[in-house]
């Protein structure tokens, strides 16, 4: 039985620059092949034009390239583009380019599923598969900035990961292919024009700010009151909030960065005055903002919008104790593309 090829996008430039020496080739080829994978983001051998037939048939002949391929597209009335994104194995994901008339943001998994519990989103409702590696991640991006050039005529602008799984929960492998896209061998995009958005996992927050990390950070908090937030994120059981501000606060004294809360208001369980006002507490710890966000429901009604009211009750509290507050409108709602609505549907 032939053993199995190896993915040569696991490889480093060193251990490509090594094969071809052990190979009898020059080692300079390793970094042609390098360039061709990650930069030019070629999917084929065949495809490494500036390679002799021979050494192409060489690579076959050991490694295999596991890329996505983009099964189905929908596009939404808004502009917002959802992929179902096809793995080598078969799983399916999801990501989600969402068009502004300045900018353009992918929206990326990092989790086939989800390692977490939170009641209100529906990609929690499917198992974790498995974690995504980094080629696969990045795949995700190089995917959406195309599809950003033939739509929206301008190349990706910002990236979110967002979408699918628990990104801290498969930090290493989210940490290499941010690595890899923002390297000037890779996509060469500004960390700053990256956000990791975490439900709140204390020990990785702190790991982040110990490897200083130059991208933003958002958490998902959707309240800042212990019992509240563990009924409907019932993981707050094991990572609650004093843990989660005690990370916070390491982390903004490690890098001097705000972090962006992301919370969803909705009406019988967070709309309360004392709702609001343990936020406003919470965001006295470290310097932050708050987007309000706008909720898609998924389908049994246990979760419904908050009134306008109390909205606007957010809005004007958070405000008055001048703490920054947006209010995010969702897009790619008719596609079950916004937010908490990824679930492979297709």
């Amino acid at each position: 039985m032939k053993p199995k090829k190896k993915d040569i996008r696991a490889l480093t430039k060193d251990q490509l620059r090594d094969f071809f020496v052990e190979n009898g080739d020059k080692a300079f080829r390793g970094n042609q092949v390098y360039e061709w994978l990650w930069h030019k983001a070629v999917h084929s051998f065949d495809d490494m034009t500036s390679l002799s037939k021979a050494t192409r048939e060489m690579l076959d002949e050991h490694f295999v390239i596991n890329h996505i391929e983009v099964d189905a597209m929908q596009r939404s009335n808004d502009g917002t583009i959802k992929n179902a994104i096809k793995l080598h194995d078969g799983l399916i994901v999801e990501s989600v380019l969402i068009p502004t008339p300045t900018r353009t943001t992918a929206c990326v998994s990092s989790q086939v599923g989800c390692s977490l519990d939170c009641k209100f989103c529906a990609t929690a409702r499917l198992k974790r598969m498995r974690n995504l590696n980094p080629d696969e991640i990045y795949d995700q991006v190089v995917a959406i900035d195309q599809q950003s050039r033939l739509y929206h005529n301008h190349k990706l602008s910002n990236i979110v990961f967002m979408g699918m799984g628990e990104p801290l929960m498969n930090y290493n492998n989210v940490i290499k292919a941010i690595d890899k896209i923002t390297s000037e061998e890779g996509l060469g995009m500004s960390p700053k024009r990256i956000t990791v958005s975490t439900s709140g996992v204390p020990k990785i927050i702190k790991k982040m700010a110990d490897d200083e990390v130059k991208f933003n950070l958002a958490v998902s908090l959707h309240s800042a009151i212990d019992e509240v937030r563990t009924s409907i994120m019932p993981f707050n059981a094991t990572f609650p909030l004093d843990d989660l501000r005690e990370a916070l606060e390491y982390w903004y004294a490690k890098t001097k960065r705000k972090i962006t809360y992301e919370y969803i208001v909705w009406g019988g369980i967070n709309d309360r005055k004392e709702d609001i006002k343990a936020l406003v507490d919470f965001c006295k710890y470290v310097p932050c903002k708050v987007n309000l966000i706008e909720y898609n429901p998924i389908d049994d009604g246990e979760f419904q919008q908050a009134s306008s009211l109390a909205i606007n009750n957010y809005i004007s509290n958070l405000e008055m104790h001048d703490i920054t507050v947006n209010v995010r409108r969702s897009r790619g709602k008719d596609i079950d593309a916004a937010c908490g609505q990824l679930a492979n549907k297709s």
